[in-house]
């Protein structure tokens, strides 16, 4: 995964430069919390779809409020990839 992170509420969000999956840009992006087990909660997906592929430890609620920052700083998240390209 990128380098790119911003912290809210003790999650983490990293995520990739953009690349290309076939004619599609996309960017890879990954939701990470410490939990009381020793690990760590964490959702996977990618941009533009904003859809997790892969998550754990996040309930559904919480799934829809990241899916709802996900959308609300899509814009900043694209200019940032775009500048690291």
């Amino acid at each position: 995964m990128g380098i790119y992170y911003s912290t809210v509420d003790g999650i983490v969000l990293t995520f990739s430069k953009i690349h290309k999956n076939g004619i599609f840009d996309e960017i890879d992006f990954r939701f990470e919390r410490a939990n009381d087990k020793g690990g760590f909660d964490f959702a996977e997906g990618k941009l533009p779809n904003n859809v997790f592929y892969k998550t754990y430890g996040f309930s559904e609620d919480e799934l829809l409020d990241l899916e709802e920052y996900l959308r609300n700083n899509a814009f900043l998240i694209w200019e940032i990839a775009r500048e690291a390209a």
